[in-house]
């Protein structure tokens, strides 16, 4: 066991209710959640005020954190609903606020003094003075830029020892890193910084230079076959450099993803948590690869390190914006009766399918080969249909916890 050093807050996505949970269970010292109308999410937010309460309810049960993310830029039209939101927010006691710019920093101090502020990556904190500044406007906890690499952090937590600092440490980038991007708003009108983006980083183009003398002339630039995806950044993955991370000091480990699939929530929460305390209880003898292989069976767009060893020279892929997917998620299990998981199938699986059972906790992944599916009246089925999210029922010899989750290789 490493004494030296503090266990780091694993910090997971919650984009709904369920995920949160999932999160949780996968092993999330804390989720973060998107406010309604206040956070980067707002096109796709599955949450509501009466679900974030059951879900900060549930987290303080287990005796875990939710922080509620407020981090658009407001303009000035939306500084009206601010108080309002701020009153429904002190109602739900969540256990900080993430906040992107010093307007709403001030707003917060004044509504909401108990509320804790954490400063969004969005506020592209990159120095130890700036993490001086906001401590004392009142943040707690500065969530830095993600340009930054290992060692500025190291040089940053020395200097600024007192400070909480957090970093992302996997899940997809914006191309703009700390994600103050203007391309949605010039190609759509719908403001990235309002929790609105459209993502036309990941989009295809076709780009011609045009001579400004001889405008019919042009030149197209081609990247080669595969089309041309010059901004589409692949998705950062820390996990090899974990122990560098944890050595860093850094107090939180964010993981992105509140617009994941709860598998991917699931996986990802899982392998960082049973790496971190493995690391804590052998330093000496911490291996990053098997939690990498486990990442690896998400949906991603290719890894890379980011800025954490100095800028990735391949840290966008030019050819496709595509997920890679080495396995598909089949379905979760809401139970265990009477020797049967009750599976909720998500995915089409049948019969004599290679199948592997995923548990939260630090339980080995477990193969088997489907060699029968009930519906709940009994009657054998050849196959489990994903989409409606039906349940059915597979023989399994013994007890397996609910959330576990069922997957296949593609």
């Amino acid at each position: 066991m490493n004494n030296k050093l503090k266990k780091p807050e694993l910090l997971a996505p919650a984009g709904s209710l369920e995920k949160l949970k999932i999160a949780l269970a996968y092993g999330a010292d804390a989720v973060y959640a998107g406010l309604p109308d206040f956070s980067l999410r707002t096109r796709v937010n599955d949450f509501n005020l009466s679900e974030l309460k059951k879900g900060i309810e549930y987290a303080h049960k287990l005796g875990k954190k939710v922080y509620l993310t407020f981090n658009i830029y407001p303009h000035e039209k939306d500084l009206k609903k601010v108080p309002k939101a701020f009153a429904a927010i002190k109602k739900l006691q969540p256990d900080a606020l993430i906040i992107s710019e010093p307007g709403m920093v001030a707003m917060a101090r004044k509504l909401v003094p108990k509320i804790p502020i954490h400063l969004s990556t969005q506020a592209n904190s990159v120095n130890s003075e700036a993490v001086k500044f906001w401590m004392k406007q009142g943040v707690e906890r500065v969530i830095l830029a993600r340009e930054l690499s290992l060692k500025e952090i190291k040089e940053m937590q020395k200097k600024v020892p007192k400070a909480e600092l957090e970093i992302f440490v996997h899940g997809s980038m914006c191309m703009s890193y700390s994600g103050r991007c203007l391309l949605s708003n010039f190609f759509t009108g719908r403001g990235a910084n309002q929790g609105k983006c459209v993502q036309p980083c990941r989009w295809e183009y076709d780009v011609e230079i045009k001579e400004v003398k001889r405008p019919d002339e042009g030149l197209k630039v081609i990247e080669d076959v595969h089309g041309t995806y010059f901004m589409n950044s692949k998705d950062m993955c820390l996990m090899p450099y974990l122990k560098d991370v944890i050595e860093s000091g850094i107090c939180s480990l964010k993981i992105e993803g509140r617009l994941k699939s709860i598998y991917y929530v699931a996986i990802a929460t899982r392998a960082y948590r049973l790496a971190i305390d493995a690391y804590f209880d052998d330093p000496k003898n911490f291996d990053a690869k098997p939690f990498l292989k486990e990442l690896e069976t998400t949906r991603h767009r290719g890894f890379t390190y980011g800025f954490a060893l100095g800028p990735d020279p391949k840290m966008q892929d030019p050819e496709t914006a595509c997920s890679l997917e080495k396995y598909q998620f089949v379905g979760l299990v809401k139970k265990y009766k009477d020797g049967f998981i009750h599976l909720e199938a998500r995915n089409k699986v049948s019969l004599g399918e290679k199948v592997e059972l995923v548990a939260p906790g630090n339980t080995k992944v477990h193969s088997f080969i489907l060699k029968e599916i009930y519906n709940l009246a009994g009657e054998r089925q050849k196959v489990a249909h994903g989409g409606l999210q039906a349940v059915v029922k597979i023989p399994f010899p013994k007890k397996v916890a609910e959330l576990s989750m069922i997957r296949k290789k593609v």
